[in-house]
């Protein structure tokens, strides 16, 4: 009987830790609009970068450069990659309006072949929320010299 007691109890706590996240999360979202009704507006100079030819176990990167074209300020809250092989470093602090960014793109083409596609996701405040950008590369095997 007190195992179940236990187990009971460690559910709940489960199930509360789960609805105090939420309610967090949504807090949280709230501080990054503006009160004042003021929305940052993301916008890249480029949204797509092919490497071209490259050798397989190449590291290749892309600086893809960004500014807010609105008034409030600019937080990217993630990059999401489509693959591990892909990796996204930016700066978390907020961009100012009419301020620039960059966000970087690493491509670590070991183990790939042939044509490759990766996409970055990229979320914000921004009044687009969310910004689809891609990489290209033809891999080149060790074996085809």
């Amino acid at each position: 009987m007190e195992k179940k007691a236990i187990l009971s109890f460690f559910f709940i706590l489960i199930i509360l830790a789960g609805c105090n996240q939420g309610q967090l999360k949504t807090t949280a979202d709230k501080s990054v609009s503006p009160a004042n009704g003021e929305i940052a507006e993301i916008s890249f100079t480029e949204y797509e970068y092919d490497f071209g030819k490259i050798k397989e176990g190449e590291k290749v990167a892309h600086i893809f450069a960004f500014v807010n074209k609105g008034p409030g300020n600019l937080v990217i809250e993630s990059a999401s990659t489509s693959c591990g092989c892909t990796v996204s470093k930016y700066n978390r602090s907020p961009i100012g309006a009419g301020k620039g960014g960059n966000l970087e793109v690493v491509f670590d083409s070991n183990g790939r072949n042939g044509i490759q596609t990766k996409t970055i996701s990229v979320r914000s405040n921004s009044k687009t929320q969310v910004v689809i950008l891609k990489i290209t590369a033809e891999v080149i095997s060790k074996n085809n010299k």
